[in-house]
């Protein structure tokens, strides 16, 4: 795989230098800025990445050597094929030449718990890295949720203080719990969507969100704001209130690899259009379901193995890895996404 090493805020130069920046975060030294990411979300929320990941690794555990979050996953790969007269109205971005593009994804569950069980109520994500033309990387992070479960970081910062499990009973307080969601109204949308909606019966059968509002520039530098989602052509199919009680601890992984070896497996990429007045920076609001779509794209994965030596392993995906004609918005959650995941990944490869 060869990356960018061309200057700008989102090459691959920096975000290597993010993640060797990472190993020193991950001995608890005070946060510096991090090259050209802006984390005043993080001084506004008076919480560092540092302790957010610390935070996680109190609920979960940790598992030397392997994500903090997301950490039971699969490794798949495959290409995207933009659609370029539907995107280039509203993005240069060379995803979108009409051209396949080589795609490594990661499918996975929320949580820092690599044990935990296939019918878990907690989101499934989609992590996507595109090599593009001219040594350009793409990446883009989704789960299968419409909404996050944090407005801002000291949303989930508390939300991991509180699922630290009580040493009586090796399991989260329910008086805790119960305390985070009388106090943190933001994080409820995406929990009565986990609530109301049982998990997919394979991540095949799963759409998948962007979550935050993105920025999509043209060759006229006019920027467009959308939302992103990846919709299965196998169909949104969820697991009946039977099969959460008789399926078996795992069997999300083996369900991709026998999938894709009946046939490739595809997502359309469709974006919904922004108007005036919907939220740009809260990703625990949904826009309204009248906005203007537009299909952009198909992923299509090919093949799916386990992840441990396979080549989405190592990757961190970073959200703010971005090609030319994308940019992000000022949410606070997605910027602080970026130097979380990177002391998460330099904590990884230095076997911590």
């Amino acid at each position: 795989m060869s990356y960018s090493m061309k200057a700008g805020p989102f090459s691959y130069r920096h975000h290597l230098k993010k993640a060797m920046l990472a190993v020193v975060l991950a001995v608890g030294l005070p946060l510096v800025t991090p090259l050209g990411i802006p984390l005043a979300s993080a001084a506004e929320a008076d919480v560092t990445p540092n302790q957010v990941i610390s935070a996680i690794e109190g609920a979960f555990g940790v598992t030397p050597g392997q994500r903090r979050n997301h950490i039971k996953g699969t490794c798949a790969a495959g290409e995207f094929v933009g659609i370029h007269r539907a995107a280039a109205p509203y993005t240069r971005s060379t995803m979108f030449s009409g051209k396949p593009v080589p795609v490594i994804a990661r499918f996975s569950l929320a949580g820092g718990n690599p044990k935990a069980p296939d019918t878990a109520r907690s989101p499934r994500g989609m992590a996507l890295e595109f090599s593009l033309p001219n040594n350009e990387i793409e990446h883009m992070t989704m789960l299968n949720t419409p909404v996050f479960g944090a407005a801002q970081p000291r949303t989930f910062y508390d939300q991991m203080v509180a699922m630290k499990p009580d040493p009586a009973t090796g399991k989260p307080d329910p008086e805790k719990m119960k305390e985070f969601k009388a106090t943190h109204p933001d994080s409820l949308a995406q929990a009565d969507f986990l609530a109301k909606n049982n998990p997919p019966v394979s991540f095949a059968n799963s759409d998948f969100y962007g979550i935050h509002t993105f920025k999509f520039i043209n060759r006229a530098n006019k920027t467009t704001l959308v939302r992103w989602r990846f919709v299965p052509h196998d169909g949104v199919k969820r697991l009946t209130d039977a099969e959460m009680k008789t399926m078996p601890h795992d069997f999300l992984q083996q369900a991709l690899i026998e999938r894709t070896k009946k046939g490739p497996v595809r997502w359309d990429m469709v974006i919904s259009i922004g108007k005036p007045g919907d939220p740009v920076d809260n990703p625990t609001l949904a826009w309204p379901a009248d906005r203007k779509e537009v299909k952009v794209g198909t992923l299509t994965i090919a093949s799916a193995t386990p992840q441990h030596g396979a080549a989405c392993e190592n990757i961190n995906y970073d959200p703010l890895v971005m090609s030319d004609g994308i940019e992000p918005t000022n949410d606070p959650i997605l910027l602080f996404r970026s130097p979380a995941y990177a002391i998460s990944f330099g904590k990884r490869m230095s076997g911590m």
